[in-house]
Order: C-alpha cells, then sequence, then structure tokens
C-alpha cells in the first residue's frame, strides 16, 4: 500500500530569484515520494485576485495559501499543496497556487510568463482567475501562454510535435476552468438567459468572415479552443462587503454571501468530480515522481533559453512555421484544384467557385499552422500566390476552352461545309435552308458539354469566318428565286386566263341550261294552263248540262203535276156531270 501523504500546509515548488527559477528540493522530495496517480490543479490569474483563498477550498481549509489583504502580491513563485484526493480513492490532488500576474512591484513581465507557462503543462486542471468579465486582455493573454506552452512541450519531447490521435491529444491537454470574480454583468444574450458555460462559448465563438480583422479576432480563440478541447466556466459574486474582505480567511460561511458560497461549492465540486490525473503522451499516467521529471525537465528548458521572449526568438521562429504554413497552404490548393478542376470549366463563375473554395481550404490550412503572422506579411504573400495561381488557371482554362471549342465547330459544320461545296445550297430557297441547316448545327453544338467560357466567343469567330459563303448563298438565292418567281408568274397567268375562259364556258352553259329550263317551264305551263281550261270547260260543261236535266226534269215535274191536276179536274168534271146527269158540250 503507498505510504499516506502528510502535508499540512503549502511549500513552495518553484521561486524566481534574479529572474532564474529555482526548484525547492524539499518539494521535489514530497514529490518524489508520491506513488500514487496525481490530479494536478494549477490557478493561475493577476494578483489580489482570489486565487489563493479558493486553492484553500479545495484543500478543505480556511488558511493554507497565503490569502493577503493590501495591495501587495503575497504568493511569489509557485506553491504547491498535496494532499489526498476527497473522491479518488489512491490519487493525490497536487494544488499549484502561482504567483500574481501584473504585480507592479515585480515589474517583470518575462516571470509573470514562465510562472503561467509552468502552470499549464504541469496542471491537468487549469483554473484561469479573470476579474469582473471575460475581455479581449484575457483571451489575448491566455492565447499566449498556451503558444509558448505548446513550443515548450515541443522542445523537450519532440514526439509531441503534431500529436494526431485526438484522445491523445485531449489527455495531454489540461482541462481549462474559467473563474471569474466579483462578476457583476447579467448572464443574459439575445434576449434569454444564459448559462456561464454559454457566457464562456459565447466569449471563445470565432466570427464569420475572412477579412483580416476578422481573422485577428478569431486567431486566439481558435487556438485556446484547440489547446482546452473541455473548458468551463464559474462566475463568482462578490464574497461580502468591501471592507470585510481584509478578513475573508476568518470569516464563516454565514458572513458570506449565500450566493458567493454555493458558487465556490459548486466550484470545489465540480474541480474534484472533473478533474482528470495528469497524463503524458501514451496515455501514461503521471505520479509524483514523474511529475517532479516534469518540473526538473520544464524549469531546466526555461532556463536554458529555450522558452523564447516577444522580442526575438518567437519572430524567428514565425518566420520558420509560417514559410511552411505558406508551402502547406499553396499544396493544399494545388491539390484540391487538381482534384476538382476539370478545364475548360462551363463559366468562369465556377472555375472562380471551385478556386475560391480551394482557396478558403488554403487560407485554414495557414491559419491552423501559422504562428504570430502578426504584420500578415506571409498571409498577404499567400493571398498574392493564390492570386498569381488564379490568373493562371483562368488563362489556361480560356485556351482549353478555345481549343475544345475549335475542335466540336470542325467536327459539327464540316458535312455543311461539303453540301456547300457541292451546290446544295445553290438553288432558289437555299439560303433559309442553308440557314435551317446551321441553325440546326448550332443547336447541336450548344447541346455539347464542357465547351467552356470560349463556347459562344468561338462560335461567332466561326461564323463570321463563314460570312462570305452564307452571302454567296443569298445571292445566288435572290437571283434564282426571281427566275422562278417570274416563271411562276407567267405560269399562273396562263393557268389564269385558262381557268377564266373555264369560267366563263361555265356562265355560258349555266345560261343556256337556265334558257332551256326555263322554254321547258313555260312550256310546261302552258299545257298546264289548256289542261286547266279543258278541265274547267268539262266541268262547266257537266254543270251545265246537269242543270239543263234538272230544268228538265223541274219542267218534266212540271208538266206532269199540270197533268195530273186536269186529269183531276176532268175527273171531278165527269164526277159531277155524272150526278147532274147533264152533259154540256163545250
Amino acid at each position: 500500500m503507498a505510504p499516506v501523504v502528510h502535508m499540512p500546509e503549502p511549500l513552495c515548488l518553484i521561486e524566481n530569484i534574479n529572474g532564474r527559477l529555482l526548484v525547492n528540493p524539499k518539494a521535489l522530495k514530497i514529490l518524489s515520494a508520491i506513488q500514487q496517480p496525481v490530479v494536478v490543479v494549477a490557478i493561475v490569474g493577476l494578483y489580489r485576485t482570489g486565487k489563493s483563498y479558493l486553492m484553500n477550498k479545495l484543500a478543505g481549509k480556511n488558511k493554507g495559501f497565503s490569502v493577503g489583504s493590501t495591495v501587495q502580491s503575497h504568493t511569489k513563485g509557485i506553491w504547491m499543496w498535496c494532499v489526498p484526493h476527497p473522491e479518488k480513492p489512491n490519487h493525490i490532488l497536487v494544488l499549484l497556487d502561482t504567483e500574481g500576474l501584473g504585480d507592479v512591484e515585480k515589474g517583470d513581465k518575462k516571470s509573470d510568463t514562465q510562472i503561467f507557462v509552468l502552470a499549464l503543462l504541469l496542471s491537468s486542471t487549469f483554473v484561469y482567475n479573470t476579474m469582473n468579465t471575460i475581455d479581449q486582455r484575457a483571451i489575448d493573454l491566455l492565447h499566449y501562454v498556451t503558444e509558448l506552452s505548446n513550443l515548450l512541450r515541443t522542445v523537450t519531447s519532440p514526439d509531441l510535435d503534431g500529436v494526431d490521435n485526438a484522445a491523445d491529444f485531449v489527455s495531454v491537454c489540461p482541462d481549462l476552468v474559467w473563474t471569474v470574480r466579483d462578476f457583476y454583468l447579467d448572464l443574459e444574450a439575445n434576449g434569454r438567459l444564459i448559462t456561464a458555460d454559454e457566457y464562456l462559448e459565447n466569449s471563445l465563438r470565432p466570427k464569420q468572415g475572412t477579412d483580416q480583422h476578422l481573422q485577428n479576432f478569431n486567431l486566439p480563440r481558435l487556438c485556446i479552443q484547440k489547446f482546452f478541447p473541455i473548458k468551463e466556466c464559474f462566475i463568482f459574486d462578490l464574497p461580502t462587503h468591501r471592507k470585510k474582505l481584509a478578513q475573508l480567511e476568518t470569516l464563516h460561511n454565514d458572513d458570506l454571501d449565500p450566493e458567493f458560497v454555493q458558487q465556490v461549492a459548486d466550484f470545489c465540486s465540480y474541480i474534484f468530480s472533473h478533474s482528470k490525473t495528469k497524463t503524458v503522451s501514451g496515455g501514461i499516467k503521471v505520479n509524483g515522481s514523474h511529475l517532479e521529471s516534469l518540473v526538473l525537465t520544464y524549469v531546466n528548458a526555461i532556463n536554458s533559453g529555450d522558452l523564447p521572449c516577444m522580442e526575438n526568438e518567437v519572430l524567428a521562429l514565425a518566420q520558420i512555421k509560417n514559410l511552411a504554413a505558406l508551402q502547406k497552404a499553396i499544396a493544399h490548393y494545388d491539390q484540391q484544384m487538381g482534384q476538382k478542376v476539370q478545364l475548360p470549366t462551363e463559366t468562369l463563375q465556377e472555375l472562380l467557385d471551385l478556386h475560391r473554395a480551394s482557396e478558403k481550404g488554403a487560407m485554414e490550412v495557414f491559419m491552423k499552422n501559422s504562428f504570430k503572422d502578426i504584420d500578415q506579411g506571409f498571409q498577404e504573400k499567400l493571398e498574392t500566390l493564390l492570386e498569381t495561381k488564379q490568373n493562371d488557371f483562368c488563362k489556361r482554362n480560356l485556351e482549353a476552352s478555345l481549343n475544345r471549342c475549335s475542335a466540336l465547330l470542325q467536327d459539327i459544320f464540316c458535312p455543311l461545309e461539303e453540301d456547300v461545296k457541292q451546290g446544295i445550297y445553290s438553288k432558289p430557297g437555299g439560303h433559309r435552308l442553308f440557314l435551317q441547316k446551321r441553325e440546326e448545327l448550332k443547336a447541336k453544338y450548344y447541346q455539347e458539354p464542357r465547351k467552356g467560357i470560349q463556347a459562344e466567343e468561338a462560335l461567332q469567330q466561326y461564323l463570321q469566318s463563314k460570312e462570305f459563303e452564307c452571302v454567296t448563298i443569298w445571292q445566288t438565292d435572290l437571283i434564282l428565286t426571281a427566275r422562278e418567281e417570274e416563271m411562276e408568274e407567267a405560269r399562273a397567268k396562263a393557268e389564269f386566263m385558262k381557268a377564266e375562259k373555264q369560267r366563263l364556258g361555265a356562265i355560258l352553259m349555266q345560261h343556256q341550261q337556265m334558257m332551256e329550263q326555263r322554254e321547258r317551264l313555260h312550256r310546261e305551263q302552258v299545257r298546264q294552263m289548256e289542261i286547266n281550261r279543258v278541265y274547267q270547260q268539262a266541268l262547266q260543261q257537266r254543270a251545265q248540262e246537269r242543270r239543263l236535266k234538272e230544268e228538265a226534269e223541274k219542267l218534266k215535274e212540271r208538266l206532269q203535276a199540270e197533268s195530273r191536276k186536269l186529269q183531276d179536274e176532268i175527273q171531278h168534271l165527269q164526277r159531277n156531270d155524272s150526278a147532274d146527269d147533264t152533259c154540256i158540250l163545250l
């Protein structure tokens, strides 16, 4: 069973003496005795911002790391406190409290940078303590130190340069916990409440665009996101009234703002439950003796001058890295254009779109691999080279299009040229047939793919070169058409006269037929009238005969009546005579 680490109070691990870092042998001895895996939590921030207070809480103590109550910085160098991990059995929690940045009494930015870089490289969880808000200055400082940390890690462990395995990279890089002290803003964005993590995410989110100002804005954010795959943010209210801050170590929770007490508890809970074991490349978990070796390695590298300052080594390094980034970007552009571009392109816009896509990829490769191209000199050179390549592609595209179109025109219009030579269109209406055939061939030409941007220009040049043939066909067509029209006019006139004669003959014949028809009708009418007259006479005769017969009958009847009457009178007289026996002779 590993021995239990007993460290009742913090101990200075690294001290800065006259600009040179010194490692405390007593602290190294404690580290060398730790056989368990270690979880290393380091905190960095401006001096007099309450870093030590948080580290004491992580140690489960009210006192330990020095908490100052004046404007003078208390913590110098890097202080270490090793305690059993409260939630991970058989693990040691190594707390590193750092010298405050920006101490006016110290006046040495180089020392600040060295402490900052060491804290980053040694920790598995890095606490970045800032005041009031997450601002651009804090982002730029963190970016600068992450760049230097990458550089120093590469120098001390060359096998870590360009780690491709994502899981390995995540395990090597520390988690970032950004603490914002005395926060006074409302956690709100776009009209809705947001979490502290969303506040951090918004602050580190790059903006869309490619202009230089946006690139300068995005560069530190992209680097921080890459260096810290896992990020968390905690905000803290003012612990208590400012007059009581001097006695913060002695104050009980009841004397503090309840919100602040809860925020500290949440912070500690997260650190205990989420802080990972310190790991180096290859997934090797670090114990105390390994951490001791890392401390010595990084301190020796810094003391030997391997950690450059902004004024010299960084500039030289930037030249080397940016030249390599430029070459990678050009190679990426050439590869992408070689794979995507097939000359000639249908339109200039198609080529420009492919260029812009490849250009964007090349810029991304450059931005990913560049280092401190502050004056954008290499970026401008890249833009110039890409513009030259674009112009070259445009020129080659024009040539390829012209060659392709010339071959197509020769192939498509060759049959038409042969027909012209054989006089197929030297006839009335030949010009119209020629134009019709030419339009058909033009349509066929337009349907051919991959002609490129010279398609219309090449066609017009070809048609212009054949304009004399077209005019000749047109003139021949006019002459032959005029002759044909004269012949057609004479033929039409003859046909008209013939038709007119036939029409007049037909009219005369029709007139004769009408006269004959009228004669027949007249004779028929006369015949019918005669028939009617005879019929009427017959009717009248029969009527007269019937009347005479009736009169004869009536006369006969009258005579008979008179005869009877006379007979009756005779008979009467005879009877009367008989009675009188008188005979009278008349």
